[in-house]
């Protein structure tokens, strides 16, 4: 395995340019491929996979959406809903009810760009920075490091926080994702992949795919998808994927997940008998249906992303956990050091 780091000038080591925002700076194209030729393409705005294609019948399918050109994620963020397509999420993933909490008896009042909450981390959130590329290896398990500072006091958020996401193609066409950052006051953090998969390819739907959940509850939510703090039994319930069910038309639902780094969810296409297997160290997993590019922006390749062109498995902390003590942890603390792992593995059967 080759290992080069740098911290000024990845250009040489790009794929491509894959564009220039509006203030000339660059955004580049890297590509990761291990020896089963499944390839992985990552952008650097908003360290976003733009697509994932897996080798099936000596062809390879793109199994997630995204877009050709820079400017098309850009505008992506101006749609009645932004789809969010393969970035990673942050500060904090999901909605915080008002975008208020407290920490250290003092009250945060974040910027409320979801109705009066704060979702996906605000008005600029971590899908809209580009980030730098801090180290790539290539040979087996090739990764890249990509690497963010967010500045105090960014979308009111306490403390300068730094953030690593290293990806890696293993060689059992598995793609993983690890997280790392640590902060110069204690922060709250929560964060998470967005790609919207679909397993048939990014052109097509998914509600002829079946899902698996290792879940039996779920979070109770409010009309504006706020945790009530309480939980919702699957048993006899439309949403319990225990045993493998179609995907739904319409779901955004947290699914608790008790057992850390086992099977999580999973999602088969009887069309390409390919299977995506989600592992998590992750207290949930949110389970979103919904991307939608309203006739506006065209997909890769020319496509209509319409609602039901991909799913997502966000793996996070709950949503509005920072307001609900008996939730898991969601504070990162000055001098220690944030640790997510995730992975999705992709297999035929």
């Amino acid at each position: 395995m080759k290992t080069t780091s740098f911290t000024e000038s990845p250009d040489e080591f790009a794929l491509q340019l894959f564009g220039k925002k509006t203030n000339d700076i660059s955004v580049h194209s890297y590509i990761l491929e291990n020896k089963n030729g499944m390839q992985a393409e990552v952008i650097t705005y908003g360290a976003t996979i733009k697509s994932l294609k897996i080798p099936v019948n000596n062809k390879l399918i793109d199994v997630v959406l995204g877009f050709n050109d820079l400017d098309s994620y850009i505008k992506s963020y101006d749609l009645p809903s932004a789809p969010y397509f393969g970035t990673t999420v942050g500060r904090y993933a999901g909605r915080i009810h008002k975008g208020s909490f407290s920490l250290n008896n003092k009250i945060f009042q974040l910027n409320q760009n979801n109705n009066e909450n704060t979702l996906h981390g605000g008005f600029v959130g971590f899908g809209r920075k580009i980030w730098n590329v801090a180290n790539i290896t290539i040979g087996e398990n090739p990764s890249i490091t990509l690497s963010l500072l967010s500045e105090d006091s960014e979308e009111n958020f306490p403390g300068e926080l730094q953030v690593a996401l290293t990806y890696i193609l293993t060689e059992e066409n598995e793609l993983k994702l690890e997280y790392k950052a640590t902060t110069t006051e204690d922060t709250i953090i929560n964060l998470t992949h967005h790609s919207y998969f679909n397993l048939n390819g990014h052109d097509s739907d998914v509600l002829d795919q079946v899902m698996f959940i290792n879940s039996d509850k779920i979070l109770e939510t409010t009309a504006e998808g706020i945790p009530t703090g309480e939980f919702t039994s699957l048993a006899s319930h439309d949403f319990d994927f225990r045993t493998f069910k179609n995907c739904p038309s319409v779901i955004d639902n947290s699914f608790v997940v008790e057992s850390k780094n086992a099977v999580a969810a999973k999602l088969f296409s009887q069309k390409n008998n390919l299977e995506m297997i989600v592992y998590t160290d992750q207290p949930s997993v949110h389970v979103y249906v919904g991307g939608n590019c309203f006739n506006i922006l065209k997909g890769k390749e020319n496509t209509d992303y319409h609602s039901a062109s991909g799913i997502c498995f966000e793996t996070q902390n709950f949503p509005d956990a920072p307001n609900h003590q008996h939730f898991p942890n969601s504070v990162l603390k000055k001098g220690d050091e944030y640790i997510q792992k995730t992975t999705y593995k992709f297999q035929s059967l």
